[in-house]
């Protein structure tokens, strides 16, 4: 066969395979003829001239998301950056103002979210742009709106996903937050010791009132056992004094007997001579009968006529003459 045929069977063969090419799903396809715009082609199997269309160009119609990190500073003087996140498509619709009028969309979408975020920042303190975020986020989505349709690119949502604010003010800022935690802490301590020497105080003070109710009953009924021993010594003819202090020597000696009982007491009676009973008694007998002698005085004291004043003045009486 002749070569010549065989290159022209080749290249007539090329030429008819070229003029079919697919185009993918969420694709569209810009086909130009002599570089004028012809149409657009969109996803499947799909054909042109050869030589004279060709493949201008794709166009992404999938949603997109471009991410922009700004550094600003907020109304109080401190550095922040903030990263926005774009969402963004082209529709069907818009695939030719999209592909023609635009060269750079990324670089475009960038420039508003800087203009836009470093208008809204600026306006707001730190902790007013972590509480406004979503604001920020509107405002930048308006304002893309207006800008990109006319491109034909359709914003889908824009987020403020990270504010970073500089390392120091960070540190200042966890720093502050421990010490809220710390001061909320110490209330919650502070609480609840406060409940805990209330109700000890309250026990405390039960605890005293019970025990003076005890105090109070063995008192009164030692001092019936006491009224009781007195009142059998007297009828064996020992007299009130000398039974209370008969009684009182007892109680001396029994002391005695407990504290030498108790091997861990380190309590000191004095005074604890073989005599101190006999003293004591003797003591107790005196004193009883200086009492009843003191008393005795008051009574007669109190019977006797209060004298004159010693300031007061009496004239005297003149005699009487006899003429």
């Amino acid at each position: 066969m002749d070569p010549l045929l065989i290159v022209i069977i080749v290249f007539g063969l090329f030429i008819f395979l070229s003029s079919f090419f697919t185009v993918k799903q969420q694709t569209a396809v810009i086909i130009e003829r002599f570089g004028k715009f012809l149409s657009i082609r969109q996803s499947g199997l799909q054909l042109k001239i050869p030589l004279i269309d060709r493949i201008a160009g794709r166009v992404n119609l999938k949603i997109q998301q471009l991410d922009v990190i700004i550094e600003t500073k907020t109304k109080d003087n401190v550095f922040v950056k903030l990263k926005v996140s774009v969402q963004f498509m082209v529709v069907k619709e818009t695939v030719y103002d999209a592909f023609y009028k635009l060269e750079y969309p990324h670089d475009q979408i960038t420039s508003y979210v800087f203009d836009v975020v470093r208008a809204e920042v600026p306006k707001l303190k730190l902790d007013d742009v972590f509480e406004r975020k979503d604001d920020i986020a509107i405002a930048v989505k308006r304002e893309l709106n207006e800008a990109m349709t006319t491109y034909g690119y359709t914003i889908i949502n824009t987020l403020v996903t990270d504010i970073d604010p500089d390392i120091q003010v960070k540190n200042a800022m966890n720093r502050i937050n421990a010490a809220d935690r710390e001061k909320t802490v110490a209330e919650f301590e502070a609480e609840a010791s406060r409940i805990r020497i209330v109700a000890k105080a309250q026990a405390e003070a039960e605890s005293k009132k019970l025990q003076g109710q005890g105090i109070a009953d063995q008192r009164r009924e030692i001092a019936r056992g006491l009224v009781e021993s007195v009142d059998v010594l007297n009828k064996v003819g020992i007299n009130s004094q000398e039974a209370s202090a008969l009684i009182v020597v007892t109680q001396h000696y029994d002391t005695l007997q407990a504290i030498g009982a108790d091997t861990n007491s380190n309590l000191i009676l004095l005074p604890n001579s073989p005599q101190a009973g006999s003293d004591m008694l003797n003591n107790m007998v005196a004193s009883f009968s200086a009492s009843n002698q003191v008393g005795e005085m008051m009574k007669k004291t109190k019977r006797i006529k209060p004298a004159a004043h010693p300031t007061d003045y009496v004239e005297p009486e003149e005699p009487e003459t006899e003429v």
